[in-house]
């Protein structure tokens, strides 16, 4: 049985996909204005969401996670 997210992990993985639409929306908005067609653009904006969407979870697993206490210093 999978386990459930936490809701800090829910909202990580919302903030992806609110990246990657934003990205995918403005990509799409420049496709429109320079072509005028709406199957490139869509094809582009398809894209640019999933390519923004893998590099932003690419670049969340390579950051460890900090288990400390903020208020405790590390060196002592």
């Amino acid at each position: 049985m999978a386990k459930k997210a936490t809701p800090k992990e829910s909202k990580r993985v919302r903030s992806y996909l609110v990246l990657s639409a934003v990205a995918a929306a403005f990509v799409a908005i420049i496709v429109y204005g320079g072509i005028r067609e709406i199957s490139q653009t869509l094809i582009w904006a398809g894209l640019t969401f999933v390519i923004s969407l893998v590099g932003i979870a690419t670049l969340d697993l390579s950051i460890k996670d900090d288990k400390e206490d903020p208020n405790q210093p590390r060196l002592k």
